[in-house]
């Protein structure tokens, strides 16, 4: 167990690095972005805050990361095969959680086992949709913005015009 004092008196207790070796190989990675994006900013004590954060940053590079790549560059392909399903699953809800397996697909895009490609292909691609939502999400805002600025006359029909071209086409 790993603890934090805050300023106010209270503690913050998280699970020890010890622990998480027995996890689930993609577990220490959900851990580390549900803490990030759901429990951070919750503590009201900034002092607190980056040390728990560094704490993460810890477990993603002691237990997390090389336990992924342990598993993935390994030799039992029913162990890399559960997973890449269980991160598969992971991506498809939130790809940001998944992020730190992207640069060990591409072995396994090259592996011999079919499943394994098929896993790593889809994990890819929902990668490759999360960045696209993401994209269209900015030209979406951008696009917000020329449009009240030509309607308010601050932009002439043409630099209008250009910019929703660049929206659609990349919206197709």
């Amino acid at each position: 167990m790993r603890i934090f004092h805050k300023k106010d008196g209270g503690i913050v207790q998280l699970i020890g690095k010890e622990q998480m070796q027995e996890w689930p190989v993609e577990l220490p990675l959900v851990f580390i972005e549900y803490i990030r994006d759901k429990q951070l900013g919750t503590y009201g004590d900034s002092m607190v805050e980056k040390e728990i954060s560094a704490y993460l940053d810890e477990i993603l590079k002691d237990v997390a990361i090389p336990r992924l790549i342990s598993v993935l560059g390994g030799d039992d392909q029913d162990e890399i095969i559960l997973a890449l399903k269980r991160i598969e699953e992971l991506s498809k809800k939130n790809t940001e959680m998944a992020r730190p397996i992207k640069p060990y697909l591409e072995n396994l895009l090259k592996n011999i086992n079919k499943n394994i490609v098929k896993l790593a292909q889809s994990i890819t691609e929902n990668f490759q949709k999360a960045d696209r939502r993401k994209e269209l999400a900015i030209k979406r805002g951008i696009m917000r913005e020329k449009e009240t600025q030509f309607l308010a006359g601050k932009i002439n029909g043409e630099e209008y015009a250009k910019a929703r071209r660049e929206y659609l086409t990349l919206k197709d």
